[in-house]
């Protein structure tokens, strides 16, 4: 008391403040404050009602059991004693060190003395979490964060775990809080900048990474950081003014690839811009030092023509495609510049000349045939033809096909093989003026050629003709029994399509693509077990063959395998299919969060962008389309047929069929039980004996084969729309997205949101059956539900009248 006694009225004023803003005081800390009152004015005294009302609150709130002297317990719960802290320092290096074990050890001797210390329970837990007890894992940090809701430490490891779930929303919060009580934290900030790219929030990522500028702006991937974040923002010029000025600050930049990419990255900005002769002149000051010279001199030529400096973009894209003649680009882009895309008899003189001054190029020969017309087509397509049969080129009709557009053509291509067939048959030779006889193999070839020729024009009697005489010529060539295959494929008979592959297959047990194949026409047959069993020959032995093909990410099998099982009526297990494509998706989409630090640090800049990019419109790709589509079919023949509480479809039963079919489903789901069981047993005692590794024990494991948890959902119109949503999103433009989404929303009398789908039908292709079906079936919807809310109609009619 004699020491407080001394102090200025200022002095104590200023330590009150303290300890009633910031502490929680016991009730002799504020006391002490109240026997000031005998040395101090009124103004004191005001200030200790303050206290004693504050005193009464925290007694209440934490119900004091031991007092303690001031100035002596001034630590808050988070800090430990000096040997315990030094102890945790280990335990956080435990972790960088990948030691969970040891880490987990430590861990456990703080929480002996310390077991509300919240830093170390968060430790804990996220060790954990690293030793397969993620439950575990996750309860210890949240009682950590709940323990020490200040603490950065406890948000960043609580952020951690949320990250190693892919749950991004969540682990971006956790580091907002983190970064509330430690704002300067630059491993928390590059790790929230991670979060914030994968989630596509610019704004708040461009913050982040000029904070972590600032912190270090002498570190290279800081800058180009901050510059790609402004280019994903939509902010070009900021994107410009952070490249320039680190190229004035940072003199040296890694290697010389690493600068070259850099000088490069600078350049496309200045191309998306649009400001190509800016673009230009860098490139020209650049050049010395970039060391992709072809990306380089495909700028040049761009920018020269896009700035339409004709005679320097034409010298530009000679000398590609001199280096380069195989390049339809090159050319392609050559032609556009004089303007010849659209004249054809300049463009097939002008490729003429190309062709002679480079006469190895397949380009060049593609490009004459593309703009030739009457007899030069015909005396060129015809030279082309003779010398592929000659040669024996599988491929001939393919690279032919895209010429079939053109009536003309098709028809001088169907003269020149139907004469060659009928001549090699009767002399051997071409034609009829020719006495060069040729070799056996080529009427093998030409048969060939007019049977996929037919298959085209859907001539499928005629297709088979020429094919069945093809392999009567030479029997043991694979690809006659695959083209017999596709053939009858296309004539609707199925079934003897997979027999044909199948004696394709057998022609070449170790060609993995022809027996791949074989399985997709056997899965398109209704044959599972048999595809499967095909496709196992080229799986590990340690799984099955499903499991195998799902951990190499194969969707044509999940989705084939899916619509034969949509086929069959057996929604669990198409539907099981139909969301391992879209769990591939995700996975694909949730990997690129590796390559938002890596590619920072290796300069791959513009290969990172254009990955962004695309990783934006994933699911635009056909694989996803097409999964889609049968999951919403499965999900809405569910939500169409709902199933009575013993999960038969009993509509139309009379209840001496209901009763019967109620006992046999009784039978078959005691017995599937039981091999449920004795499957779980035998696999148990496989793993003891063998020593199994654990983790592929828990990979091979299915705990629900047969899709259960997707047949008997409750929700089968809201799960239909979480594959349509991303497409409404990615895919705006298709006719599937919105004829998808209609039937979701019809299906929900959301009379407006399913009138909205046919409106944009309408304005993508009116003409499509899906808009003209739709209409009517909405039109007898609406009309069934009754009078509708006088918005809603209001809104419908206006629509209406639109279309």
């Amino acid at each position: 008391m004699r020491y407080m006694r001394q102090l200025s009225i200022y002095q104590i004023l200023l330590l009150g403040s303290t300890f009633f803003i910031g502490w929680d005081m016991s009730i002799v800390e504020y006391n002490l404050f109240y026997h000031l009152h005998d040395a101090y004015d009124a103004f004191t005294k005001s200030f200790i009602v303050l206290c004693n009302t504050r005193a009464n609150e925290v007694t209440k709130k934490r119900q004091v059991s031991s007092l303690s002297p001031l100035f002596l317990d001034m630590t808050t719960k988070r800090e430990l004693p000096s040997k315990e802290s030094a102890v945790f320092k280990n335990v956080l290096r435990h972790y960088e060190h990948k030691q969970y074990k040891k880490g987990l050890k430590l861990a456990d001797s703080i929480l002996k003395k310390y077991p509300d210390h919240g830093e170390t329970l968060a430790m804990k837990g996220l060790f954990l979490n690293n030793l397969d007890k993620k439950e575990e894992g996750y309860e210890f940090v949240k009682k950590g964060v709940a323990n020490d809701l200040t603490s950065h430490i406890c948000w960043h490891v609580y952020g951690l775990m949320h990250r190693g779930d892919k749950n991004y929303e969540e682990a971006s919060k956790c580091y907002t809080n983190a970064l509330k009580y430690n704002k300067n934290d630059p491993h928390i900030l590059r790790d929230h900048a991670l979060l914030q790219t994968q989630l596509r929030h610019y704004d708040q990522l461009i913050e982040t990474r000029a904070q972590l500028l600032q912190q270090k702006p002498t570190y290279p991937p800081f800058w180009i950081g901050l510059a790609i974040a402004y280019q994903l923002g939509g902010k070009i010029d900021n994107a410009l003014t952070v490249l320039k000025s680190q190229e004035e600050s940072v003199k040296e930049i890694g290697n010389a690839f690493e600068h070259s990419e850099l000088l490069m990255y600078h350049n496309s900005l200045l191309e998306e811009k649009g400001d190509y002769q800016a673009a230009l002149d860098h490139l020209e000051t650049i050049k010395e030092k970039v060391t992709d010279q072809r990306s380089l001199k495909e700028k040049r030529a761009a920018f020269l023509a896009n700035l339409n400096k004709v005679e320097e973009a034409e010298a530009a894209y000679r000398g590609l495609i001199s280096e380069n003649p195989h390049d339809r680009a090159y050319i392609t882009a050559l032609l556009a510049l004089k303007g010849l895309e659209n004249d054809k008899k300049g463009a097939y003189d002008f490729c003429k000349e190309l062709a002679e001054e480079y006469p190895r190029s397949k380009i060049m020969e593609s490009l004459l045939l593309q703009y030739a017309e009457g007899a030069d087509f015909e005396t060129k397509v015809d030279t082309v033809l003779r010398k592929s049969l000659i040669k024996g080129v599988p491929s001939l009709f393919a690279s032919m096909k895209k010429y079939y557009a053109d009536s003309a053509k098709q028809t001088v291509i169907d003269k020149l093989v139907q004469g060659y067939r009928a001549s090699l048959e009767k002399k051997g030779t071409f034609d009829d003026k020719s006495d060069k006889r040729e070799p056996p193999s080529v009427l093998l070839w030409t048969l060939y050629y007019l049977a996929q020729h037919h298959d085209y024009h859907k001539q499928f009697d005629q297709a088979l003709e020429c094919i069945n005489a093809a392999i009567e010529h030479t029997p043991t060539i694979v690809e006659l029994y695959m083209t017999k295959g596709r053939i009858l494929k296309h004539k609707g008979q199925i079934e003897e399509a997979a027999k044909v592959m199948n004696e394709a297959r057998e022609l070449d047990l170790q060609d993995r693509f022809i027996n791949s194949k074989c399985a997709k026409y056997m899965l398109r047959a209704g044959q599972i077990e048999e595809a499967e069993k095909i496709l196992a020959m080229f799986t590990r032995k340690e799984v099955s063959a499903v499991q195998d093909l799902t951990d190499m990410q194969c969707h044509w099998f999940h989705i084939e395998e899916g619509y034969a099982y949509l086929r069959q009526k057996n929604y669990g297990k198409a539907l099981k299919r139909f969301h391992v494509t879209q769990k591939i998706f995700d996975d694909i989409y949730d990997d690129q969060f590796d390559f938002h630090g890596y590619c920072l640090r290796k300069m791959t800049i513009r290969a990172y962008v254009k990955m962004l990019r695309f990783e934006d419109n994933l699911r635009q790709h056909h694989y996803y389309v097409t999964a889609a589509k049968g999951a919403v079919e499965a999900y809405l023949a569910i939500a169409d047929k709902p199933k009575e509480s013993n999960g038969l479809d009993e509509s139309g039963m009379t209840e001496a069929e209901k009763k019967k079919a109620r006992s046999k489903a009784r039978k078959a789901e005691l017995k599937a039980l039981q091999d449920k069981e004795n499957v779980k047993e035998d696999a148990a005692a496989t793993a003891a004996a063998s020593g199994a590794n654990k983790k592929d024990s828990k990979k091979s494991s299915d705990e629900d084969p047969d899709g259960e948890k997707y047949l008997n959902t409750a929700t089968p119109l809201d799960d239909a729309m979480q594959f349509i949503k991303p497409l409404m999103v990615v895919a705006p433009n298709l006719v599937d997205t919105h004829a998808l989404a209609f039937e979701v929303y019809l299906r929900q009398s959301q009379w407006v949101l399913a009138l909205r789908c046919l409106v944009k039908i309408a304005e993508i292709d009116k003409s499509n059956p899906a808009f003209e079906k739709g209409m009517d079936r909405f039109k007898k919807a609406v009309a069934s539900a009754g009078p509708l809310q006088p918005a809603i109609q209001k809104i419908i009619d206006l629509q209406m009248a639109k279309i």
